[in-house]
């Protein structure tokens, strides 16, 4: 049998143990199934006292990472610390250079660093893997860099963040509100004590953005994703969107147009009878749109120590089953030097339409000036529907669906809405977005 593939793994949080642990316990069927065995034998975490339940002694200890990725006797570093600063971007870098193949589940380190880190994987000659980097154990980065080669993608989506998609699937299915929902997310752990990377939608963008790379062969531009959180949605979004034959899901989507490439994130009215909708609690889902295939949709857990480490998992086999000598493919798809500059699209036609809930004052040709400045703006009405507020008997709820329109045309009918002085608060504005049913 072929040398051992002796691994690195730099970072021991719940990821990591997870991952050492199957690992270990799978042993001999990673050996068969590889054509040669995978050995953990370095590793590198803050704290070494500390139990995390596994058996660390056979494995040589770093206390730094870098110096693990610089000097450490292995093949492969697994970078599992997160960040997209240093100390991962510094590990990352040094093992490349080293000639040591890399397998990380850090977003935001490839979102920030991705191009230039998949350029010094290709000078080396090595493997830069980061399937775990986005939607956890859903092999949504496999699908678009390998199996659906020679398909022309026209547009990705889908749901990134367990976070988020618990706290909406709590609210819509328990009547519960955001803040209330948000604080159980946080004591079960699905939320950090400062949840605005995942509530304020740009875990999600991260995610999205290397999605889009390897979908549109274009540089990584995390900076290019227009962003929207879910903290603004209320149990009155949620009941409406259900009486309107919706629920509200925070997709990422990225699609090719005639101007450039769109990539967003925000609350999306999705048909109640579609796949996305039924996606519940903290499973993710991935949606790609291609020419030869049609479309597919991936979901699956997209978080949590056993499912990022699954994926993590995968990686390193690919790792094993590689052989010397074997060209290595880009790490995201095409090689970087060859990828096109991302292009931003200009504002166009949104296909499904727009959500719009408006708390008005309760007077006589409130309907008809709004009315009037949806028709200045060009935006053709779906429906209108009015009903008492809550928070005063004197205020109606006031609610749009329009037909397609453009993002820059809405936005003008609600400032001249909200300029005419009877808007009470912040108007809703909510994208319903076409899915697969």
């Amino acid at each position: 049998m072929t040398q051992a593939l002796k691994v690195g793994i730099a970072g021991l949080g719940t990821v990591g143990s997870a991952l050492f642990g199957a690992i270990a316990s799978r042993h001999n069927l990673l050996a068969e199934i590889c054509g040669r065995e995978i050995v953990v034998t370095a590793v590198s975490a803050r704290d070494k006292t500390r139990d995390r339940g596994i058996d660390l002694s056979n494995v040589t200890w770093f206390d730094d990472p870098a110096e693990l990725a610089r000097s450490g006797d292995i093949d492969v570093f697994v970078e599992l610390i997160g960040g997209e600063g240093d100390p991962a971007h510094t590990c990352v870098s040094a093992a490349l250079a080293r000639g040591l193949h890399v397998v990380t589940a850090n977003k935001a380190l490839l979102a920030r660093h991705g191009v230039e880190l998949a350029g010094v994987a290709e000078e080396a000659g090595v493997l830069l893997n980061f399937e775990a980097a986005v939607a956890g154990g859903i092999p949504v980065i496999k699908a678009l860099r390998e199996s659906l080669t020679g398909n022309s993608i026209t547009r990705v989506y889908g749901i990134l963040n367990g976070t988020c998609n618990y706290i909406l699937t709590r609210m819509q299915k328990e009547n519960l509100g955001f803040e209330e929902c948000l604080a159980e997310a946080q004591r079960l752990g699905y939320a950090e004590a400062d949840p605005t990377f995942d509530i304020g939608g740009f875990d999600t963008a991260h995610k999205l953005a290397i999605m889009t790379s390897l979908a549109f062969g274009t540089r990584i531009a995390s900076d290019e994703v227009y962003v929207e959180g879910i903290s603004n949605i209320s149990i009155e979004d949620i009941r409406a969107a259900e009486e309107l034959g919706y629920r509200i899901k925070l997709l990422g989507v990225a699609q090719r147009t005639s101007t450039g490439i769109e990539q967003r994130v925000h609350p999306t009215m999705v048909p109640l009878d579609s796949m996305i909708a039924e996606v519940d609690g903290v499973t993710n889902a991935v949606t790609i749109e291609a020419d030869i295939l049609g479309e597919l949709l991936l979901s699956g857990p997209g978080a949590g120590g056993d499912a990022t480490a699954s994926a993590v998992l995968g990686d390193i086999a690919d790792i094993a089953k590689s052989r010397p000598g074997h060209q290595h493919g880009p790490a995201l798809g095409r090689p970087a030097a060859h990828l096109e500059p991302y292009k931003r699209a200009r504002m166009r036609s949104h296909e499904g339409g727009y959500f719009i809930s408006l708390k008005v004052e309760d007077r006589v040709g409130v309907f008809a000036a709004i009315a009037a400045q949806m028709s200045k703006n060009g935006i053709s009405l779906e429906s209108i529907v009015q009903r008492p507020a809550n928070g005063g008997s004197d205020l109606k709820t006031v609610i749009l669906v329009t037909h397609a329109t453009t993002e820059s045309s809405i936005r003008e009918a609600v400032e001249g809405i909200r300029g005419e002085g009877y808007v009470s608060g912040e108007p809703q504005v909510i994208r319903i977005e076409r899915t697969k049913r």
